[in-house]
């Protein structure tokens, strides 16, 4: 037996008219304003008690059946003839028609005229349907219909609406729908700029992936791509199947074409092939796998062009793979392999600036463990190879032990040890094995106001070289103790800035460093260079990245940084900062034997100064200076400044200094132009060579449900060559994007790039 119809409980009222007579709603005063009130037929043959005027409950309990009409008629628990504004709810569903007959004993409805089926946001409308309401399987003629559900996607959730028509549509269950000559688009209903046309559509809200069968994707009235079949995420979840192709140009390789497959394997394991038609150069394959577990997570990807028509080479290739593991028992391992088939195939077949100006790849592998406690060790190989510039050395392999552990007095002991055996394919090369013993321990002191801390430390190496550096000599050992004594103090007050209340702080900072002079000059320089002087290095006892250069020092730091913190939030808005090195005796240790670099005789360093933070509720400045004392000259600085009003509208102005060595302008914008219409751009030129380094310009078009991208770029990838494409593409949100994306382009070289058919974390500062 079906479910019960609910009525409301009769009252007394006169005599009921005939079974054959159907009640007739009437507009009296009492019962205009209350609603359709709903009225049943006789039951088992007896006639019905007549109803008051009530309004049926919106919201019946689950598993029961409500109707509401001008009048009803008919035989409950048989059938029920709804007619006059038929309403009909179940489970949170409402059907609304000009006529409803419900079968009770079938749990089946049928309505016709004006239908409306409505569940939740859900809406699909139609002339006439016929379903089971428990099962919810049926057929609905000639329907329209929204579908709305909440995508989430990186931690936003967004809403998502499907929609489109049909010459019907087909339930097959909660969240199962089956259409035929149907259409589908995330666009508004009414006149969709795109949808795709199908002579078969399945729409699955349980896997939240729909299935389209002999279709047609159409843009503005135009068919742009033909798919006999394809699958796609309703809420911007992976699915398998083909990806829309994209395409691009470049003056190098000309007119290029892609159409990858995406396959998702599993939740947690994908992959993507992707052969490339290149015009000028012909085909290539590529693919990429993904997985990741509890344990383990990577990438590996690979290229292959079987012959390049412009520079007749075949076979050439590239290839990577990153993983990384837990073993568990407090080991880990890490793999990191990359290679290409010769040193310029990236400068050929990339059109990014960062992977063509790249100089070497690594190829590394790492297993580490972990105590949990105080102590932690590590084994390496690792080479490269080198695409342009010298060779590094390898480590083959390179074995590390370190420790920390609190001691008496709350002091901090620390033990960094190493062994490294250096390797290099130039046989001209010194090689050999580098043994590093580094203890220190040091005492923090203070409070929040104020701190001291001496630290004290012995760095010991030990070479044993293949080859001597000097007759006889093989072996070299070397022993320098060191000290440092770390001093700062925090002042502060109150202030106002911009009519904030603000707090103002006053840090000086002390840092005296002393390490004796060893002669080093019969000791090979494998892998350090000098670091860059900026306020990191400035309070650091080794002027030396690496192990085989350990500098003389007797030297104070002096510097004062100044912030100014919102009293309300605690956000800080501004820091200035300046900053000193005196020196007590001259720098001795050079960073090779052929040259002087590292030696000093000068008495204080450059002087270093900074300033920067939000100068304005939407403009941030970012500025350092370092100025040589000695030549009266800047030797560096950089100066940025953003200004960002809101989402998408964002200009940054930047310029770089380094004294001999680069002048460089860098504009970067985008900027709603015109309506639905943005602008962006990026200029960067050197002043010094006389030349553009990288320039692009391009439009984009926000039309709510699909965006359209245009954006030119030309970069060099060295000092004669300049490379030069096209970015075209058609993204239709909710389905899949047609062309080459710019997107990774323009978020790297546009600072604050906002994409504009994606909300945002934080719709100023944060990225989507």
């Amino acid at each position: 037996m079906g479910t019960p119809v609910a009525v409301p409980k009769p009252k007394p009222k006169p005599a009921a008219p005939a079974a054959t007579e159907p009640v007739r709603r009437t507009n009296t005063p009492s019962n205009r304003g209350a609603g359709r009130t709903p009225q049943a037929a006789p039951v088992m043959g007896k006639p019905a008690a007549p109803r008051a005027t009530e309004v049926a409950d919106p919201s019946p309990a689950l598993g029961v059946t409500t109707i509401d009409a001008d009048r009803i008629v008919g035989q409950q628990d048989v059938e029920l003839v709804a007619e006059g504004g038929a309403v009909l709810r179940r489970d949170g569903a409402v059907l609304t028609a000009d006529r409803i007959t419900y079968r009770e004993a079938l749990d089946e409805v049928d309505a016709e005229g004006n239908v409306e089926l409505r569940r939740g946001e859900d809406r699909l409308s139609g002339p006439k349907v016929r379903m089971r309401m428990d099962e919810q399987t049926g057929e609905l003629q000639t329907p329209s219909y929204e579908i709305h559900r909440i995508s989430r996607k990186g931690g936003i959730e967004r809403p998502v609406t499907g929609s489109g028509q049909a010459s019907v549509i087909r339930f097959e269950g909660e969240n199962q729908y089956r259409l035929e000559d149907a259409t589908w688009s995330t666009c508004q209903p009414q006149d969709p700029d795109w949808y795709i046309k199908a002579g078969e559509l399945d729409l699955d809200y349980d896997r939240e992936v729909g299935v389209a069968r002999d279709s047609t994707v159409v843009f503005k009235d135009t068919p742009i791509f033909y798919m006999p079949w394809v699958e796609f995420p309703l809420v911007a979840q992976r699915k398998s199947g083909f990806l829309p192709p994209t395409f691009g140009t470049s003056n190098k390789s000309g007119v290029e074409l892609t159409v990858p497959y995406y396959w998702n394997i599993a939740p947690n394991y994908d992959a993507t092939l992707v052969p490339r038609y290149i015009s000028r150069r012909g085909l290539q394959l590529g693919g990429q796998y993904r997985y990741l577990t509890d344990d383990m997570q990577g990438t590996m990807s690979a290229e292959w062009l079987n012959g390049d028509s412009v520079t007749g080479q075949s076979n050439r290739a590239a290839g990577s793979i990153r993983h990384q593991q837990t073993f568990g028992y407090g080991f880990s391992g890490s793999l990191d392999l990359n290679g290409v088939s010769d040193k310029e195939y990236f400068e050929d077949l990339s059109s990014r600036l960062a992977v063509a100006a790249q100089t070497s790849l690594l190829r590394q592998a790492v297993l580490s463990y972990s105590s949990g406690d105080w102590w932690s060790a590590s084994a390496m190989v690792q080479s490269f190879q080198t695409l342009s510039g010298d060779e590094p050395y390898r480590r083959l392999p390179r074995l590390a032990l370190g420790g920390d552990r609190s001691v008496w007095g709350g002091g901090e002991f620390n033990l960094n040890t190493e062994y490294v055996r250096f390797a290099h394919p130039d046989a001209g090369k010194p090689e050999g094995d580098r043994i590093t013993l580094n203890p220190t321990i040091q005492w923090p002191l203070g409070t929040s106001a104020y701190t001291l801390t001496p630290k004290f430390g012995v760095h010991y190496t030990r070479y044993d070289l293949s080859t001597p550096l000097t007759v006889g000599k093989e072996s070299v050992t070397r022993a320098v103790p060191t000290f440092s004594l770390d001093s700062s103090v925090v002042f502060e007050r109150d202030a106002t800035w911009g009519g904030r209340d603000m707090i103002q702080t006053m840090e000086p900072r002390l840092y005296y460093a002393y390490v004796p002079y060893r002669d080093q000059s019969d000791i090979p320089n494998f892998d350090s260079g000098l670091f860059d002087f900026n306020f990191a290095q400035i309070f650091s006892e080794n002027i030396f990245s690496g192990g085989d250069r350990i500098a003389n020092a007797n030297q104070l730091t002096a510097a004062v940084t100044s912030r100014f913190i919102d009293a309300e939030t605690g956000a800080e808005r501004l820091r200035m900062a300046v900053g000193q090195r005196f020196y007590f005796e001259d720098q001795r240790v050079a960073l090779n034997t052929t040259s002087d670099a590292g030696e000093r005789t000068n008495r204080r360093s450059d002087f270093l100064a900074a300033l920067g933070g939000r100068i304005g509720e939407i403009t941030t400045l970012d500025t350092a200076w370092q100025y040589n004392p000695e030549d009266s000259q800047t030797e560096r600085f950089s100066a940025d400044l953003r200004f960002q009003p809101g989402f998408a509208k964002v200009v940054n102005l930047g310029y770089r200094y380094t004294r001999d060595v680069l002048r460089d302008i860098d504009i970067s914008a985008q900027w709603p132009i015109s309506g639905r219409w943005y602008g962006v751009a990026r200029y960067n030129r050197s002043l010094r060579d006389h030349r553009v380094t990288e320039a692009l310009g391009g439009l984009e078009y926000n039309a709510d449900c699909w965006v359209f991208r245009v954006v030119l770029h030309r970069f060099a990838t060295n000092a004669e060559d300049v490379t030069q494409a096209i970015f075209l593409q058609l993204e239709l949100n909710g389905l899949a994007s047609v062309g080459s994306s710019p997107l990774d382009l323009l978020r790297r070289t546009v600072g604050g790039y906002g994409t504009i058919n994606q909300p945002m974390a934080d719709p100023v500062f944060g990225r989507e």
